[in-house]
């Protein structure tokens, strides 16, 4: 068996008990030191000569279910050095810092707590535990802790997060070899960028977004470093450059699905409201397109006609030509039956809602009064049905999409658009021409496909990756990836919500980094 329990266990090493008791629910012990001698902090001399004795107060770990507090009788001592600018010191405790109301065993306890759960989470937690810690106390322990020092990278992530979206970003760097976050900066400049990568030159890989501005950044600090592009965000790319082409494909489909001539009167107020949103804009898109034609400039452009950059861009690439807003119903997985209740002559729209509420309906009866109107205005105007064109999202996905998974009138729809919009098929052929590439890393396809894309609808995204050629390669080349710093700053974003607004960068450094 081991050694017996002796009281001075509890009480932290090079402490002894005098007297211990429980006053006011405080467990309280008398302690002092076991050393009968002391070393002078000032010039290391030890010193057995007592100058006087104080009482200091430590809150220590709980014991038995309740809060404790030691008394340490403290010794002063004299310090007999002629050449020491001290002739009296405090002896030092083990246990504690100088000045400290905490042991540290308390202190640690409480740190780690902190950077575990934030300030009120922990002073709510702390107080279960018998620890009297207030949230500021806390958060104080962890900004003195700090961020701890890191091991010298050699491959490195780098990314933005939002302090605010579209006000304000911070940077988040990561050690991708030992899968932690090892440095936050206030800001994306280039500038900030390029100083942190300066004092880092053993760096040989970084792996970022698609943004220009750390490609600069690196470039200038780390001429010899290699850039990895992320494939994730080369991927979602393509697909963004297909939408847009689709989008600035819509009038051209529009005409080969044959959409009828919209009558307001056949609307329902939602979809009139949309109708004359739509008008607005199309007198508004007409304008900048012909300064476009006439080869304006955007900045002059906006100049103008006051409106945004942003939403000159949109209708240049053919962004703000959609005349509904098509988005998915509750009612859609109903249709076929309304569809039939409907020819068998059950037209009452509170009737058809209390029928569909029986199957499991959870939507409103003005859904289905709205939909007995309009169909019942399209029989009036002899219509079968008051047909849409789908939106620019809607056709991107069908034309992407296992066409064996498309229903018959989906397959008709496609059809029309590959007949109508061949340079949109060409696009679509060399979007999954990007994909497959970059899934199978064959990286000596990509000169061919730049040559292809040059021409066509996605040659914005294609001269995107022609700029930033040498990125890309490495990305389809190797394996490393910048997938690692987009979960650190999932977590970072965690512990900034946590804390409510106080999460500035000293503060999130100390969590973020401290606690991996």
């Amino acid at each position: 068996m081991g050694r017996s329990f002796r009281p001075s266990d509890v009480v932290p090493a090079g402490l002894m008990i005098e007297d211990a008791a429980f006053r006011d629910g405080h467990a309280v012990m008398l302690v002092r030191s076991r050393s009968p001698t002391a070393t002078c902090p000032g010039c290391g001399r030890v010193s057995g000569r007592i100058h006087s004795r104080y009482q200091r107060r430590l809150g220590d770990l709980p014991i038995g279910g309740q809060p404790m507090r030691l008394v340490v009788t403290a010794r002063r001592f004299r310090c007999d050095a002629l050449s020491c600018g001290r002739r009296i010191f405090t002896e030092r405790i083990a246990a504690t810092k100088p000045w400290a109301r905490r042991t540290a065993r308390l202190d640690a306890l409480a740190h780690h707590l902190a950077l575990a759960l934030g300030g009120r989470p922990a002073e709510s937690f702390a107080k279960r535990l018998q620890l009297p810690l207030s949230r500021d106390t806390l958060l104080r322990l962890v900004r003195r802790q700090g961020a701890p020092s890191f091991e010298p990278p050699r491959a490195i992530g780098i990314d933005d997060w939002a302090w605010k979206r579209n006000c304000r970003y911070g940077t988040l760097i990561c050690d991708l070899e030992r899968r932690r976050t090892i440095s936050l900066l206030p800001d994306r400049e280039p500038a900030t960028a390029q100083a942190w990568l300066a004092a880092q030159p053993q760096i040989a890989i970084v792996t970022r977004d698609r943004g220009g501005a750390y490609a600069l950044a690196t470039a200038r600090a780390l001429p010899g470093a290699m850039q990895v592009a992320d494939r994730w965000h080369l991927m979602e790319n393509a697909s963004q450059a297909f939408l847009a082409a689709t989008r600035a494909s819509m009038r051209s489909i529009r005409a080969a699905l044959g959409a009828p001539k919209i009558d307001p009167q056949l609307l329902t107020s939602a979809e009139r409201l949309q109708y004359e949103g739509y008008l607005r804009r199309e007198e508004i898109n007409g304008a900048i397109l012909e300064l476009a034609r006439n080869g304006t400039t955007i900045k002059e452009i906006v100049r103008r006609t006051g409106h945004s950059r942003g939403l000159v861009r949109k209708v240049l690439r053919g962004q703000r030509s959609d005349v509904f807003q098509t988005r998915a119903s509750s009612l859609d997985r109903f249709l076929p039956w309304l569809e039939a209740q409907w020819g068998s002559g059950s037209r009452n729209g509170a009737a058809l809602h209390r029928a569909l509420k029986a199957q499991g309906f959870g939507g409103s009866i003005r859904v289905v009064t709205e939909w007995a109107t309009r169909r019942r205005r399209a029989e009036t105007a002899n219509l079968d049905r008051l047909s849409r064109t789908p939106s620019a999202r809607t056709i991107a996905r069908l034309l992407t999409v296992e066409k064996d998974q498309l229903t018959r009138a989906q397959s008709v729809t496609v059809a029309l658009i590959e007949e109508a919009a061949p340079e949109l098929i060409e696009a679509r052929r060399l979007m999954d021409a990007f994909h497959t590439l970059v899934r199978r890393k064959e990286v000596t396809a990509l000169d061919d496909w730049l040559r292809c894309a040059g021409d066509s609808l996605i040659s914005s995204f294609a001269r995107g990756i022609a700029k930033d050629h040498v990125a890309v390669r490495a990305a389809i080349a190797t394996a490393w990836s910048n997938a690692q710093a987009e979960g650190q700053i999932t977590k970072l974003k965690l512990v900034k919500r946590q804390m409510y607004g106080r999460g500035k960068i000293d503060l999130l450094q100390a969590r973020v980094i401290g606690a991996t």
